[in-house]
């Protein structure tokens, strides 16, 4: 169970937005939290978890590929041991897999799909430290849902 009163305050953003559909209610208390953290300098749990957690709020997909590509920055500086002190069960290999789907979901957005299947296969070769439960099945069934994306042959466009 997660301690770290910080990733709770983020989850309630998250449940507004997922739960109640508030989406920028979400996007505005994220937002507060960010500067109480100190933004990118911040603990990098906490800026991990909060630039994911923001770019599922963006409107624009050049937003949350920003959002996305901090969230990456902030995982590649923390440790297991950080994670266990903030009882956060995962370790910091199981956030890659998510991480890597959300970029490769938004290079896909905007067209750019060597750099979305790039992603696609960061996240594939982590998916070893995911466990068979709830989350673990979430990400693998977007992981499965973009590869098929991914390489579904093209429709041609109208003229």
């Amino acid at each position: 169970m997660t301690t770290d009163q910080i990733l709770v305050r983020i989850g309630e953003a998250a449940q507004l937005h997922h739960h109640q559909g508030q989406r920028d209610a979400a996007r505005h208390l994220l937002s507060q939290i960010w500067d109480e953290i100190g933004g990118d300098h911040g603990n990098p749990l906490h800026v991990c978890v909060l630039a994911h957690t923001m770019a599922d709020v963006q409107d624009d997909v050049h937003q949350e590929l920003l959002w996305d590509q901090r969230a990456l920055t902030a995982a590649d500086r923390l440790t297991d041991e950080q994670t266990t002190q903030a009882g956060v069960a995962l370790p910091v290999a199981g956030l890659y897999p998510s991480l890597h789907l959300n970029l490769a979901d938004c290079y896909r957005k905007l067209g750019d799909l060597a750099r979305a299947r790039e992603h696609l296969r960061h996240a594939q070769s982590g998916i070893d430290a995911l466990g068979d439960d709830e989350y673990g099945r979430l990400i693998r069934n977007g992981l499965h849902t973009l590869t098929q994306q991914l390489t579904a042959p093209a429709v041609p466009q109208a003229k």
